[in-house]
């Protein structure tokens, strides 16, 4: 079997660093066209764009949006559609803990803001994208979730935890409501991965502890992840493949 994405146009949001990053360069290397979506990490994205077609600017496409915007969502989209005519593939990726907060010490500003960054821009991608899909003939949409959502989290992370079991049960829920227009729709669920993410938010010593607690006794690279995607969107591996939450955690959940 040959994956291959010959003809396809992807969106991914989030696409400057760490999974999205990787994602999209598969992606790229696959041959799709590629919107690679930041906010405001410019550079890295355009290095990323530059990687997936030589700076050409044939192949790959940059679009800024801040997704705690919500007319942002559907402006990206348009971009996207304008830049290279319609859109087969949407990978929610975007999203993000914001702060480690105990509940007895989160404002109501940061808690709304960890739900309208991961829940809240899934929910507005994918509805500015359904239509474009659907004039394509159908494609796949997914969603990024986390281990956290059926984990509870770490230390600080309860809401961000929550937001993700959102994006779980929202994956589940849009595969029922689009099956019919041939768009099948789902998620990852990462564990430890090894991205700026933990280089921000999680202690060394806090991250060698979630490690030691991993089966395969290590974190996974992005790459890893970006493979689920391309077999989440790959019509000849996945067709009929919908609703699904794939868990890539090293065994984490076993242990």
């Amino acid at each position: 079997m040959n994956l291959r994405f010959d003809g396809k146009v992807v969106l991914v949001t989030g696409a400057s660093t760490g999974i999205g990053a990787a994602i999209a360069k598969a992606f790229g290397a696959g041959g799709a066209k590629v919107a690679v979506h930041y906010n405001a990490s410019e550079a890295q994205a355009r290095a990323v764009a530059r990687e997936i077609d030589g700076g050409r600017g044939e192949a790959a496409v940059l679009v800024r949006a801040d997704l705690l915007d919500p007319p942002a969502a559907e402006r990206m989209v348009g971009e996207a559609i304008a830049r290279f005519g319609r859109l087969d593939i949407l990978v929610n990726n975007a999203g993000g803990l914001l702060a480690r907060r105990p509940i007895d010490e989160m404002s109501d500003e940061v808690y709304a803001r960890i739900m309208e960054l991961n829940m809240g821009s899934t929910f507005r991608v994918s509805k500015a994208a359904i239509p474009h899909l659907r004039r394509a003939g159908g494609g796949a949409i997914i969603n990024m979730t986390s281990i956290a959502a059926r984990s509870g989290g770490g230390g600080g992370a309860v809401i961000y935890a929550a937001s993700k079991a959102a994006v779980s049960t929202f994956t589940r829920g849009l595969a029922k409501e689009l099956a019919a227009n041939g768009i099948r729709v789902n998620a990852i669920a990462p564990g430890i991965v090894l991205t700026p993410f933990h280089d921000k938010y999680t202690k060394p010593e806090a991250l060698a502890a979630m490690i030691g607690g991993i089966p395969l006794g290590r974190g996974a690279t992005a790459e890893e992840v970006a493979g689920t995607a391309l077999f989440l969107a790959s019509e000849e591996l996945s067709s009929f493949i919908t609703g699904e939450v794939i868990e890539v955690n090293g065994g984490a959940l076993m242990a």
